[in-house]
């Protein structure tokens, strides 16, 4: 049963194809490459950055790039039935899921919240059941639940302790993001892929673009470039650029079925960290990879 605040949202198209074509795989799987990086680069820039002017900063970087291309496409304003819609993105996933997870890594590792980033699949499932409709069938949701199972499970593994700020901060970001996502990807149907976060991010700036200047560190270009790199990659690629391919791919294919590619995001999390900071690739984790890599096969196959 869905809560009176989802109801009160307006509709969105349930429509989707049967089966989802290749070109939404493609456009999810290049879109959860994207994001992939952004809890590495997250790490960077907290290195220079304090969470709060992050989380406006890369919000606001965006909103500006993506009110340019606007412009430059000549796109109309969205009709009024969408700003609700339009709002619950811009609340999940400009500003909730970064801040939250951002004031997480604070408390936990990158590897530790990485273990919450394994149940993104199923948030977004859920929610994508809640708000357009979509009733994937039973063998998709024994391989959902066993793809997250194996994704957790892996990444739970020298994690560290428990953290109650820190984990509670992390679902919460999950749950953010999953219903930003379900969100986005139905609204993606009507405005199209990267018109939904554009627009979220622009309707965003009247709040960010202010916090950005009031947050901005006293000596901003005292940052390394380390610092400087992944506060451009989040506010860039993490923020931007990979919702273009993700509500793109989610639009076409269905949000509870593309979605499921995110059982890949912390696997490919880990080989980007090992690239980037040096970290070890475990032959179990290419043994768990190729299991998840099966659950999403199946996924596509009898979803």
């Amino acid at each position: 049963m869905s809560s009176p605040g989802i109801q009160t949202l307006p509709p969105l198209a349930p429509t989707v194809p049967a089966r989802a074509p290749l070109a939404a795989w493609i456009d999810g799987l290049a879109g959860v490459a994207i994001f992939s990086g952004s809890l590495t680069a997250t790490r960077l820039a907290l290195a220079g950055f304090e969470p709060l002017f992050l989380t406006s900063a890369r919000a606001a970087i965006a909103g500006l790039a993506a009110g340019a291309a606007l412009l430059v496409f000549r796109q109309s304003f969205p009709a009024r039935k969408d700003l609700v819609s339009l709002g619950v993105v811009a609340l999940g996933v400009v500003v909730g899921f970064p801040l939250l997870t951002a004031l997480a890594l604070r408390h936990v590792g990158a590897a530790h919240a990485t273990v919450f980033v394994g149940l993104l699949p199923l948030a977004t499932a859920l929610f994508g059941a809640l708000r357009t409709g979509e009733r994937p069938s039973r063998p998709f949701w024994v391989l959902s639940g066993l793809g997250s199972l194996v994704t957790v499970a892996f990444a739970a593994r020298g994690a560290g302790t428990l953290s109650g700020t820190g984990d509670g901060l992390m679902l919460a970001a999950i749950l953010a993001c999953g219903l930003g996502y379900a969100e986005g990807g139905g609204l993606a149907r009507r405005l199209g892929g990267w018109q939904v976060i554009a627009w979220a991010t622009v309707l965003s700036l009247p709040l960010t673009l202010p916090l950005t200047i009031l947050w901005m560190p006293e000596h901003p270009a005292a940052a390394t470039a380390s610092a400087l790199a992944g506060l451009a990659y989040v506010s860039l690629f993490s923020m931007l650029i990979g919702f273009v391919f993700w509500y793109r791919g989610l639009a076409r294919g269905g949000i509870a079925l593309v979605g499921q590619l995110q059982l890949l995001q912390p696997f490919l999390g880990f080989a980007i960290a090992a690239l980037v900071l040096g970290e070890a690739i475990e032959p179990a984790m290419l043994a768990c990879a190729l299991v998840v890599v099966a659950c999403v096969a199946g996924v596509r196959r009898f979803g």
